[in-house]
């Protein structure tokens, strides 16, 4: 459909509707009529597949028809859902009949606003033809709400053509395939701020956990805090699922709302919850394993208030809408915090300590779930048949509120629908249908799926709880209570399977030779040592491997016979063969799990009790170092040692292993034990917002190949981040070098440059007299004085204070000292003795490149570098820290320094790796040492100076000086006219 064609027909739509106005806006020509006659083919004309003209499987649709449900004054689902082929929702349109105020009546605004909210859309329609509404539903609706509120546009049939260019570059599926009204919402400047339903619904999740916390712990006494914690989180799930359940149509509306009407609504509710066993088969309602909500009270007026907060029209929630993956992503939140009981025994909520240190909650963004899901899981179910892929064990060992999880078994649900709907269902009969007449999975193959390939493990009891309760909400999602009836009276087969077996609460990291070291039994129950092999025995005694080299081959022969690009992966596949060595996991190349994905905890080891210290030493080869690290590093190591021989990793973890001292016997483990197959760095992508956290997404495959290349890619923002451009290195050129440093931003040229930079000279660290900090004093703003302040003080208190450089003041070959002051009583004798050495180089440490100069004045150093006593030419090495040379040499080897806004840390440990040669010639080092004289006292007079004409000319001799230090520096370090290039960017 073209935009002209478009336009014509919309042209006889609106000529129609105004020629039969009066007949359209009687009450008797009724909605439906509104959507057949107008609304379909006004949205066809925009180029949607209204009638699924293309056959698509019903879950495949680009636009769902939804049947409504009355319930009081509201209805239970959006008439349409524009759609992504794959089932990603895009927008809503609610229809009303012309009949229908729609400018002025607040009922179908809040309405559409809340289905838009609920399932975290930017934008949707309410539209009866005559009128058409578009909203912003990033605000969160309230009924009470005027119609106008949050309407960003607001047109009538008679606006449609003169109007028509909006119409086409926002709602026609070419545009908005292409983003048009994301980007049409995040470019009103009027929006004020917003509260997202995951953000809000986290609101509602502490603000139950803490009403019912405060009066459990008040109305029993004898409960301890663990069992607190249990009841408070198990009630909040089992109102959730029952609600969602409710507004899904697998549940009566309205039956949680009736416990609360008479009688003690506590006990009304446990009823339910019991009555929601013999349907569910969950965990979640397993009174066997709870002794703990049968024996306790809760007030009814704390039990009334959450169940009301729930509906219509109080609750702004729309659960029909709203998405497993929303909800994990509050309860994500909500894990990070937990009810303790103080000495009287009233509880209060807390963030947890390890949840603290690390800075907050990292949930991870659904669309790198999705591609860390695609390139581990994906590539394994490549040329396998459903059979096949019944035996692929997928586990999340820090599985938290089950985010990867639930992304596996979506794409496993995607895959088995893809793949029936394509190939033909097996035989039928009334256990074995894999589809339903709708095109759907049945209820007993979303089952099947869940219990063969789904696993994880998580320390928190309650994020366990709240992995199993995602999982079978997903589980559930479209079943009826008559397809509920239908089960358990034909089949006596109750909905859901347990999940006991395969999500469990434990220490991925801790087994059960924890006791080996005969510590404190008493640590047991903080510490939690965990055997994957007892927990998990069918992983790990799997009996129907092969080997390494047959499964290679029998996939190399499977893609042969398919297209093209299953020729290049067969050709792949035979070529790792040959260079297959031995395994050595931990549990045997036999047992293991196929797929381990996930986002593990970034917690400070010194979080941890010395025993498991020790534990962590003795386990794990990336732990047994001197330097801090955080349990991310060794859970990269446990994921690679759970997997079987032909097993594929995906975890995000923060970017400072790849280059740190910390990092470093993590990556000998790598690059030694696995194929390092793709590293993407996800930086610049704010994808935990504005933490401070900068991570990578790490791919591995089991074995090590030795003809094994690496991947590497930075994209820029979140609309490159499939497309961005990568690189290609050998992994044997990072298992060659002794550091083991691993950049995004290399590749072939410059590796080889790299490396011939670090032999032609040594290490600035093992040069420098002395290295160090200026300091890491907290607090250290409460220290200084602005100079104005310091003018003020007596004699003997000026005494106390020195002049203090910071990152800002330090400049290349100069200083701008911003006049403050520091307490010299916050460093110690060692300390300032160094800062009152008659010259230092002081080197700024967050900036876009390396800044150095020398301090003549005895200044004191806040959070920068200082150089004392170097074992060469202090000015010569001084050029050569500011040169072009050895600034890209660190742009390009410690790139995982930078930071927002394009700055890098230059911190000690990086700084020091920089190749400093020692051996110049005397006219070399004589020049070089000439220009940096020069290029000092430029800067000087630069920073005196007050006309511009003179800033400009002293400048163009500072460009001069270091560009002769420049050359003069590629021909000490013996660069090509190719290399040059490249460190010139040419």
């Amino acid at each position: 459909m073209t935009k002209q064609d478009a336009y014509e027909k919309i042209k006889k739509l609106v000529e129609r509707f105004d020629e039969q106005k009066e007949f359209y806006k009687k009450s008797e020509y009724n909605e439906t009529q509104t959507r057949r006659d107008f609304i379909d083919p006004f949205f066809k004309a925009l180029g949607w597949d209204i009638d699924n003209e293309n056959g698509y499987a019903e879950s495949y649709r680009e636009v769902i028809h939804e049947d409504k449900i009355k319930v009081g004054k509201a209805t239970k689902a959006p008439d349409y859902s524009f759609r992504l082929v794959g089932g990603k929702r895009l927008f809503f349109v609610e229809a009303k009949k012309p009949s229908v105020a729609i400018k002025d009546d607040i009922l179908p605004a809040y309405q559409v606003r809340r289905y838009g909210w609920s399932a975290k859309l930017s934008i949707s329609v309410i539209t009866d033809f005559e009128e058409l509404a578009i909203y912003d539903c990033t605000n969160k609706p309230k009924p009470t709400d005027k119609a106008s509120n949050a309407r960003i546009k607001y047109l009538t049939y008679t606006d449609y053509l003169k109007e028509f260019d909006f119409i086409w570059e926002t709602f026609s599926k070419e545009y908005v395939l292409k983003g048009s009204f994301e980007k049409y919402i995040t470019s009103d400047k009027n929006k004020k701020g917003t509260t997202t339903v995951d953000a809000e619904f986290l609101q509602s999740l502490d603000k139950w956990r803490i009403e019912l916390a405060l009066n459990i712990a008040q109305r029993n006494k004898n409960i301890t805090e663990d069992e607190l914690n249990f009841i408070v989180q198990h009630t909040i799930d089992r109102i959730i699922f029952l609600r969602i359940a409710e507004d899904r149509g697998a549940e009566l509306y309205g039956e949680l709302q009736s416990s609360v009407k008479t009688g003690n609504f506590y006990k009304n509710l446990l009823h339910n919850f019991h009555v929601a066993d013999q349907k569910y088969n969950s965990g979640l309602f397993d009174f066997n394993k709870d002794k703990i909500s049968d024996k306790i009270t809760i007030d009814n007026k704390v039990i009334k208030s959450i169940i009301d907060e729930l509906y219509y029209p109080i609750s702004p929630y729309e659960f029909s809408v709203l998405s497993v993956e929303i909800l994990g992503s509050a309860y994500e939140q909500f894990l990070g915090k937990q009810i303790t009981l103080s000495k009287n025994g009233k509880a209060k909520i807390e963030e947890k300590p390890e949840v603290r240190k690390a800075g907050g909650v990292y949930y991870t963004p659904q669309y790198i779930v999705d591609y860390i899901v695609k390139n581990t899981v994906g590539k394994l179910v490549e040329g396998k048949t459903p059979k096949e892929i019944s035996k692929i064990k997928i586990c999340d060992p820090a599985c938290g509120s089950g985010s990867f999880l639930l992304g596996a078994y979506q794409f496993l649900l995607d895959w088995h629908k893809d793949f029936y709907t394509k190939n033909g269902k097996p035989s039928k009969g009334s256990k074995n249908d894999v589809l339903t007449p709708n095109d759907e999975l049945t209820t007993a193959e979303k089952k099947r799926i869940l219990i063969n390939n789904i696993y994880g493990v998580d320390l928190d009891s309650n994020a366990v709880e709240v992995t199993k309760l995602s999982l079978l909400l997903k589980c559930m999602e479209g079943e009826t209570q008559a397809s509920i009836e239908t089960q358990l009276k034909l089949f006596h087969d109750r909905i859901l399977p347990t999940l006991d077996n395969n999500i469990k609460c434990g220490n991925s990291l801790i087994d059960l030779d924890y006791y080996d070291g005969q510590f404190d039994f008493g640590e047991e129950r903080k510490v939690k040592p965990f055997s994957w092999k007892k927990a998990f025995p069918e992983v790990f005694n799997r009996t129907d491997e092969v080997s390494e080299k047959e499964k290679l081959s029998s996939l190399a022969q499977k893609a042969k016979h398919h297209a093209q690009k299953a020729m290049e992966y067969a050709t792949e596949l035979e070529g790792k063969i040959g260079g297959v060595s031995e395994p050595q996991p931990q549990y045997g190349a036999k047992g293991g799990f196929d797929v381990i994905i996930g986002n593990p905890p970034y917690v400070d080891y010194r979080l941890l009790n010395e025993n498991e210290i020790i534990y962590f030493k003795r386990k794990y080869h990336s732990a047994n170092t001197k330097e801090k690290y955080s349990l991310y590093i060794p859970f990269i190591e446990l994921g690679h040692k759970l997997l079987q021989s032909n097993g594929k990793f995906g975890f995000i973890i923060p970017n400072t292993f790849l280059s740190t001292n910390m990092g470093l016997k993590l990556r000998e483990y790598l690059v030694k034990e696995s194929s390092i197959t793709e590293i993407k760095d996800v930086s610049k992508l704010k994808v935990f917002g504005n933490v401070g956290t900068y991570p990578v997404l790490l791919f591995l495959d089991k074995t090590f190949n030795a003809k094994n290349e690496i991947k590497l890619a930075y994209p820029q923002s979140e609309e490159t981040f499939l497309n961005e451009g990568s690189n290609t290195i050998k992994q044997k050129e990072i298992t060659d070098k002794t550091d083991f440093i691993i950049s995004t931003t290399f590749n072939k040229n410059n590796l080889s440059l790299i490396g011939k930079l670090e032999k032609s000279g040594k290490e600035l660290g093992d040069l420098c007299g002395k290295f160090v900090w200026g300091t890491s004093i907290t607090g250290f703003k409460s220290y200084k004085i602005q100079k104005e302040d310091f003018e003020k003080l007596k004699a003997s208190n000026k005494e106390n204070y020195e002049k203090v450089l910071q990152t800002a003041d330090i400049k290349s070959y100069g200083i701008a000292w911003q006049g403050e002051y520091i307490q010299k009583s916050i460093y110690s004798k060692s300390v300032i003795n160094l800062f009152e050495q008659k010259e230092k180089i002081v080197i700024a440490r967050l900036t876009k490149s390396i800044q150095a100069t020398i301090d003549y004045e005895k200044r004191y150093l806040g959070k920068s570098s200082l150089i004392v006593n170097p074992k060469v030419n202090i000015k010569y090495l001084l050029g050569l820290i500011n040169s072009k040379l050895l600034n890209y040499y660190f742009k390009t080897k410690f790139d995982n320094t930078h930071m927002a806004g394009g700055y890098l840390r230059f911190d000690i440990p990086y700084l020091s790796k920089l190749p400093i040669k020692t051996n110049p010639t005397k006219i070399e080092e004589t020049e070089i040492i000439k220009y940096v004289d020069q290029l000092l006292q430029l800067n000087k007079e630069k920073q005196e100076a007050k006309l511009e004409s003179k800033i400009e000319q002293l400048q163009n001799r500072i460009d001069y000086c270091e560009d002769k230090i420049n050359q003069i520096v590629y021909q000490l370090y013996e660069l090509s006219e190719e290399e040059i290039k490249i460190i010139e960017g040419k």
